[in-house]
């Protein structure tokens, strides 16, 4: 096998991480654990594996995208002829074989610069919300605009656009994209199982706050490379303003010269959405039952994803950084 590291982001992933860690140890292959401040024993864990452990400094503001920077930096200083990296987030486990995989089909393609392939929801029926990050993570195969956090990159090519944004508290992965694919890459998901995830969300305001740190990313993702081309998360943007905002607003202030009409408009069109919503998912192989659960919840998604869009735009007119959003319970 070409000369590959493991870069593991985590903060407070508990046993998840132990799991993670395990499924990519192997002959040959470097791995650095980079923690963001856990309080749960992380960090002891990982050096009891065995394998090379980082620190954030706390004083600065935690992000994957920094993790993630600061983890390839130290494979480099470790293995500097390394020329794939593996990224994986620490509540998931790698599939076995994947490795190999990714390696051959970056070898085979020299156009690729990112491959990954199919995340799945290991425990998708313990809640509606890991149900809906279990139809989330099922993604067409074939060439793509974006990865997510688990994907194989080529070294050389993230050197070329200077790695992850750091700045970056959500959707640092499609805005990595964007850039590698302005140098000329291309990105690739394959017909293979990659990781298995493990969101443990049990709480409606688990969910709240992950739709939430989605408005954000969609915020600054159009903010930073909506006028280019492609128009990066400029048409999802606009939709979260339309239907979370906009829409009911107007139908409020219309409640009194209609009689209550405006309200039963709004009804209507938000049930117009979900059902195309649902048809979308119906195609795509899902059942009935999932496009349902899948269609109100891009709904009902629509209100703390606007809240996450406000709360990205009064940051840039305050000039304050806003740390991250966690939904996850330490655990």
């Amino acid at each position: 096998m070409k000369s590959i590291g493991v870069v593991v982001i985590g903060r407070n992933e508990g046993n998840r991480l132990h799991h993670c860690i395990l499924s990519v140890l192997g002959e040959g292959i470097r791995v650095v654990y980079v923690d963001s401040g856990s309080t749960d024993g992380s960090v002891a864990l990982a050096q009891s594996l065995g394998v090379y452990v980082v620190e954030l400094d706390k004083s600065l503001p935690f992000t994957a995208a920094r993790a993630r920077n600061v983890g390839f930096e130290h494979l480099l200083t470790i293995e500097p002829n390394i020329e794939f990296i593996q990224f994986v987030d620490g509540d998931c486990r790698v599939v076995e074989g994947w490795l190999t995989k990714a390696v051959s089909e970056l070898i085979a393609r020299p156009d690729v610069v990112v491959v990954c392939g199919q995340r799945k929801e290991e425990f998708p029926k313990n809640s509606v919300y890991n149900r809906l990050c279990d139809i989330e993570w099922n993604t067409p195969i074939g060439e793509t605009k974006a990865c997510g956090g688990d994907s194989m990159i080529r070294v050389s090519a993230l050197k070329n656009v200077g790695g992850f944004n750091p700045t970056l508290i959500a959707g640092e992965e499609p805005e990595l994209c964007v850039r590698l694919r302005q140098a000329g890459g291309m990105i690739l998901r394959i017909d293979a199982d990659m990781t298995w995830h493990d969101a443990r969300m049990t709480h409606f305001s688990q969910w709240w706050k992950r739709s939430q740190r989605g408005g954000y990313a969609y915020a600054e993702g159009s903010w930073l490379h909506g006028a280019i081309s492609e128009r990066h998360w400029v048409k999802e943007s606009r939709s979260i303003w339309f239907w979370g905002l906009l829409l009911p607003l107007l139908a409020v202030i219309a409640v009194w010269p209609t009689k209550g009409v405006s309200i039963i408009l709004l009804l209507i069109a938000y049930s117009v959405l979900a059902y195309r919503i649902y048809q979308y998912i119906l195609k795509r192989g899902f059942s009935s039952e999932d496009a349902i659960v899948y269609s109100l919840f891009c709904i009902l998604g629509k209100l703390p994803q606007v809240q996450g869009q406000i709360q990205f735009h009064i940051s840039q007119l305050l000039k304050q950084k806003t740390t991250i959003i966690e939904y996850k319970n330490a655990t």
